[in-house]
């Protein structure tokens, strides 16, 4: 039967013959039509000043605020775009992406993206009162953690530690007494870098604990990690060029890299986290988590970390350690930190107060290289990632009188417990795989039944349970799961959540 298809909805001044055959049709609005033909609307340039991702999506929004596209249009898949364009499915799919986050498509499982601007006249009259955000400006606009990780944050919610054990008291009074002191230059603008008191005590700590030999100069203080990845990204990334990251895994890693233009190589993880033989030759940075790898909780062992500086130093690649929960490891030898065994040349390591204290207390730090000291102050300077001096000078007696320490070891026995039993619970459940967890402050889970994710979401906010979307955190193939934080857990939360969990599964809703 034949179907009398308009040319506006393939969006495009071509007529239908031009657009490529064989493709399905699905229903949208109650119509059924073939996707639009992006070869016409976009026109990669390999080597421009905007990476080719950045491009993609520059090309579809204009269409789409020239009216050239309308509402209910539907867009090609990954793999046809990419075909069509002769680009990569990863490029593609960063590219919807900022679409999709500028709500300019729809993207659901299993279906295509579909354009969802209401109509070009109202989109015109929104662009007459809003100043235009540049392409990185829409980048940095974009927070896929609360846009499509997880609801915000609550119960449950993974990275946070349990305020309720943060020593409320004893900072409190060491706040009060430094606030009282003089500290000449430093209260000024002479310790922009981080507070001397912090970064030798930093030192002294990475030394016993991490096995890293730093000098105090090679230390700098930042509001927390997600500043540290930007200094990096800033200074490091031209547009267009390669970053590989964990696949699944941090998100506030992915959104500084994109916003610096790079482009982005999922590198699968499993049980010992990264495996360095996949990684891509012409990446210009490696952000790992090998102690902890965020969301699964896989541990980098030492044949791995050798492997990977090597594989660095053989195509000058520079690795970025996010020593995430090193803190917070229970089971076996703790391995030194990945830098400690290198030249001191390969790695940037990172860390925080974020899980040992509190995120809200903006306190991070990095160790750099010795050939990046100059370059990365001047940079911290410029881009204005200095911490506020009074915490850097608590936390840096915390750690000189032992008290630090101590509470580290409490809080650790406790998120022990509380993850263990949160395990325990949902390890049994058959259409769930997680790994034993080893550390950390969460949980993260693979669903085995495939569609379920977003009815478990919900199903557990209904009983006020805040957990993050673990297909969010994949850069590829999507996997299907949830990540749950248990610093907070209480103890009729494992068989509600597991009950829950079931109900869902069985049912296929909340």
């Amino acid at each position: 039967m034949s179907r009398v298809l308009s040319a506006r909805r393939f969006s495009l001044d071509v007529p239908p013959a031009t657009l490529r055959t064989g493709m399905n049709r699905e229903p949208v609005s109650g119509c059924l039509f073939m996707p639009v033909y992006l070869p016409a609307i976009v026109q990669p340039e390999p080597g421009a000043d905007l990476s080719l991702p950045a491009q993609v999506f520059a090309a579809i929004s204009a269409a789409i605020r020239a009216g050239r596209l309308a509402e209910g249009d539907m867009m090609p898949s990954t793999r046809q775009a990419a075909d069509g364009l002769g680009l990569s499915r990863s490029t593609i799919s960063t590219a919807y992406d900022l679409l999709r986050a500028e709500g300019l498509i729809t993207m659901r499982a299993g279906s295509r993206p579909v354009v969802c601007l209401p109509t070009p006249r109202k989109v015109k009259q929104a662009a007459d009162t809003v100043p235009a955000l540049s392409t990185r400006g829409h980048v940095l606009a974009r927070d896929p953690r609360t846009s499509s990780y997880t609801i915000p944050q609550g119960r449950l919610s993974p990275g946070l530690p349990d305020e309720g054990r943060f020593p409320a008291d004893l900072w409190g009074q060491i706040l009060r007494r430094h606030a009282r002191q003089s500290h000449g230059e430093e209260a000024c603008y002479g310790g922009y870098h981080g507070a001397r008191a912090l970064r030798a005590a930093l030192c002294a700590r990475l030394a016993s604990d991490r096995g890293l030999q730093v000098s105090s100069e090679q230390i700098l203080i930042t509001p927390g990690t997600q500043a540290s990845l930007n200094l990096i990204a800033q200074t490091m990334l031209d547009p267009g060029m390669s970053v590989a990251l964990e696949n699944p895994g941090y998100l506030g890693a992915r959104a500084a890299f994109q916003a610096a233009g790079a482009m982005i190589h999922p590198v699968p993880v499993d049980a010992g986290g990264l495996d360095p033989a996949q990684l891509p030759p012409e990446a210009k940075l490696i952000y790992i988590t090998p102690s902890n790898q965020y969301p699964l909780g896989g541990r980098m062992d030492l044949t791995r970390r050798l492997a990977l500086l090597e594989r660095a130093r053989a195509q000058g690649s520079l690795i970025l350690e996010d020593d995430y929960d090193s803190e917070f490891l229970w089971h076996g030898r703790e391995i030194a930190s990945l830098a400690a065994h290198g030249s001191g040349e390969e790695c940037v390591y990172l860390g925080s107060a974020s899980k040992t204290l509190l995120p809200g207390l903006r306190l991070g730090w990095m160790v750099v290289p010795p050939a990046l000291i100059a370059p990365l102050r001047a940079a911290h300077r410029n881009l204005g990632y200095a911490a506020n001096l009074h915490g850097q000078l608590a936390l840096a007696e915390l750690m000189n009188s032992g008290h630090y320490r101590l509470h580290l070891r409490r809080i650790s026995r406790l998120y022990q417990q509380r993850g263990l039993a949160l395990h325990e619970a949902l390890s049994s459940l058959p259409f769930l795989q997680v790994l034993p967890p080893r550390g950390g402050v969460q949980l993260g889970l693979r669903l085995l039944v495939a569609g379920r994710e977003e009815a478990c979401m919900t199903a557990l906010a209904q009983t006020g349970y805040r957990v993050g979307r673990l297909s969010a955190l994949c850069l590829d193939a999507a996997t299907e799961g949830l990540v749950i934080g248990f610093a907070t857990l209480r103890p009729d939360d494992p068989a509600r959540i597991a009950s829950t969990l079931a109900q869902v599964v069985m049912t296929g809703r909340p």
